[in-house]
């Protein structure tokens, strides 16, 4: 089947590319200098330019017509289910609208940055709404008459729309709220770590951490960034993370949910290497090995346990030296204002926020100049606290200057997934605490290869979590958990 060979050389080298721009992106978060974004969008363009070309290639096309689809091996066939999704998907939008996102969103990445620090929202609404412009084009390209965010959100989750993602929030919400105003209500307050932890050891115990939950060293590093995130696939996947002295739970709780996006990627099967299913299979995927990992995993009693004297060890005693104390301060429950520092019990009720802003947006039910006035109202309804400045609300998260519209469902639809492998994980493996408790976590990493990792596009997103887990996926072993857990730290 020359044709089979011809595609599959061909996508070879897209993907390969593809990895190279993805360094550029790793490369702009961590060490570029500040006078170079402008330049890096010009750079960035160009070379999504090269991949727009490689990706609409008409010869794709053709090797795909002439393929017998029903003589391949299973692999192979997964391959070219997704090569032709991205080949259809691609053929939709127009070189020009191609280049002009990918050097405007580069760029935007650079002015955010700036503007959340001057909390000037005023000032980096033009190039907002510049991206939400050619957001909304390449969503209605891409749509070709339907719902234009259902076909933004289809690059994240393959299969997932905004219609199904709307029902399963409104049946997340209630039993989220209704678990969140016992919590507060119960009288009982977490207790909060204070001092000061050097930095250089916050790195030394992230490094250490990271290696535990898997990382292998030979294909990774670990850097600073203002936005802790995962970057690349196969044999150079990287992880960053960030330091305060006053609080080093960030630094930690960051290294390990980058870590669990990371481990995803290296243990990805080495066969299917620079392929079309040589990463994570979705998002929504990719987020439940984070969130469990920084969850289920590192939030359980049994590891904070750990983690508590590997504190005592590495800063001295502090004030929350015993292991009872620290575990009910690493799972605090507080109506914050930040989403990546929110509780398990808050984090999804901010992604439903940023779900039904962006997806208004994109449909054109609201225009950016009201996008601060509605976050704010929305914030106050939902958390009952007043956002005092725009780095609390709207320009905190990167994901819409970057052009990201359809991604933060995913985030709540990862900690569902995590959720249902964390109860089949936990009936697989009934010595799971106490490995926890001595900070072992070979078994729970070996059945997460098994069952999800190794398997990288092989299957779609949720035909995987069912195939993991033995039931088709949904929000009630992960409502089940917080109730029994925050039901257990604050005597609900």
């Amino acid at each position: 089947m020359s044709a089979l060979a011809d595609l599959l050389a061909f996508q070879r080298e897209t993907e390969a590319l593809a990895q190279v721009a993805e360094r550029l992106g790793w490369d702009q978060e961590t060490v570029m200098p500040r006078g170079a974004y402008a330049q890096r969008g010009e750079e960035t363009a160009v070379l999504e330019g090269v991949l727009h070309a490689r990706r609409t290639d008409p010869r794709i096309g053709e090797w795909l017509e002439g393929l017998d689809t029903a003589r391949l091996e299973p692999a192979d066939a997964a391959q070219v289910r997704r090569i032709r999704r991205s080949y259809e998907r691609q053929m939709r939008v127009p070189l020009r609208l191609a280049t002009a996102l990918a050097r405007i969103t580069s760029v935007a990445q650079g002015l955010w940055a700036d503007a959340r620090a001057r909390e000037d929202v005023a000032g980096f609404l033009p190039t907002l709404s510049e991206v939400v412009a050619l957001k909304r084009e390449e969503g209605q390209a891409l749509a070709q008459g339907g719902d234009p965010y259902d076909a933004l959100m289809e690059e994240y989750e393959p299969g997932a729309t905004g219609e199904e993602t709307a029902a399963l929030f409104g049946r997340m919400r209630p039993r989220l709220v209704a678990l969140r105003e016992a919590i507060l209500g119960s009288g009982r307050s977490a207790p909060v770590l204070n001092g000061r932890f050097d930095e250089t050891a916050q790195m030394s115990l992230a490094t250490e951490l990271a290696g535990i939950f898997g990382y292998d060293w030979g294909r990774g590093r670990l850097d600073k960034a203002v936005h802790p995130f995962s970057s690349g696939s196969g044999q150079d996947v990287r992880i960053t993370t960030r330091t305060d002295p006053a609080d080093p739970l960030n630094c930690i709780y960051s290294t390990i949910h980058e870590t669990g996006h990371a481990v995803y990627e290296q243990s990805v099967d080495a066969a299917y290497l620079l392929t079309a299913i040589g990463h994570g299979v979705s998002m929504g995927v990719h987020e439940s090995q984070s969130r469990i990992f920084e969850n289920q995993l590192g939030r359980s009693s049994a590891f904070t346990g750990w983690l508590a004297g590997r504190m005592v060890e590495l800063f001295g005693e502090h004030t929350l030296s015993d292991p009872a104390e620290f575990d009910r301060a690493v799972n605090r429950v507080h109506p914050g204002f930040i989403r990546t520092e929110a509780d398990e019990v808050h984090y999804n009720l901010h992604i439903m926020l940023r779900f039904d802003l962006e997806r208004a947006l994109i449909r054109g039910e609201m225009e950016v100049a009201d996008l601060e006035e509605a976050w704010n109202a929305r914030f106050a309804r939902d958390f009952g606290q007043q956002v005092a400045r725009p780095s609390q609300g709207m320009l905190q998260d990167v994901h819409w200057p970057v052009g990201l519209f359809g991604y933060f469902p995913t985030y709540a639809l990862g900690n569902v997934y995590a959720g249902c492998l964390h109860s089949a994980m936990r009936r697989d493996l009934p010595q799971l605490d106490g490995d926890l408790a001595r900070g072992d976590l070979a078994a729970p990493l070996h059945w997460l290869k098994e069952a999800v990792q190794r398997h990288g596009g092989l299957y779609a997103p949720r035909d995987l979590i069912a195939r993991a887990t033995g039931e088709p996926p949904s929000e009630g072993p992960l409502l089940d958990y917080l109730e029994a857990k925050f039901g257990r730290l604050y005597d609900l």
